[in-house]
């Protein structure tokens, strides 16, 4: 397994930052600035980012775990040097997680969460899958011509296909009406 630290952590890795309060920075001036104005401190246990745009950074994919968080607002958040993870846009390495709010989130392989049963997918096949989930939780007009008595029991299959299989969402809703 890789070791990140502050000379390769923005080459190709994922990451979660976690927000943190302003005064936790180690000190007042960043050891880097970038060219689009988000600051670096490092520390010998990770790196404090201060920055007003998250997820996807130059090559790499940083998740902001934040309450708070509105697009182009800044916010400082930390991340450990050991939860960077080599990222690639052809490999497996991902898989979706949807949490008792339904909001469907993306996650690394090499994550402490990962089971056998999570479906591992490329970065791209993760995206249009989040999508797809994330129509079946919020619309309902996926289902317009699937015939059923119990709607919440077909949304409930569908998303488990849609988690847990590499079946085309064509092939799932047909799947649910020979079964309806």
């Amino acid at each position: 397994m890789k070791t990140y630290n502050k000379t390769n952590f923005f080459k190709h890795t994922y990451c979660i930052f976690n927000e943190v309060s302003p005064t936790q920075l180690p000190n007042n001036k960043p050891d880097y600035i970038s060219k689009s104005k988000s600051s670096y401190y490092f520390t010998d246990e990770g790196v404090y980012r201060k920055s007003n745009h998250w997820g996807r950074a130059a090559n790499c994919r940083w998740k902001l775990m934040s309450e708070n968080y509105k697009s182009q607002n800044i916010i400082i958040a930390f991340a450990r040097w050991v939860d960077f993870f080599p990222n690639n846009e052809v490999e497996k390495i991902f898989f979706i997680r949807i949490n008792q709010d339904n909001q469907v989130s993306f996650h690394h392989k090499q994550e402490k969460i990962f089971c056998e049963s999570d479906l591992l997918r490329t970065a791209t096949d993760t995206a249009k899958r989040i999508k797809l989930i994330n129509e079946v939780l919020q619309t309902d007009l996926w289902f317009k011509y699937i015939q059923s008595s119990d709607y919440n029991i077909l949304r409930k299959s569908t998303i488990e296909s849609l988690l847990f299989t590499t079946k085309s969402f064509i092939q799932i809703k047909k799947d649910l009406n020979g079964k309806t």
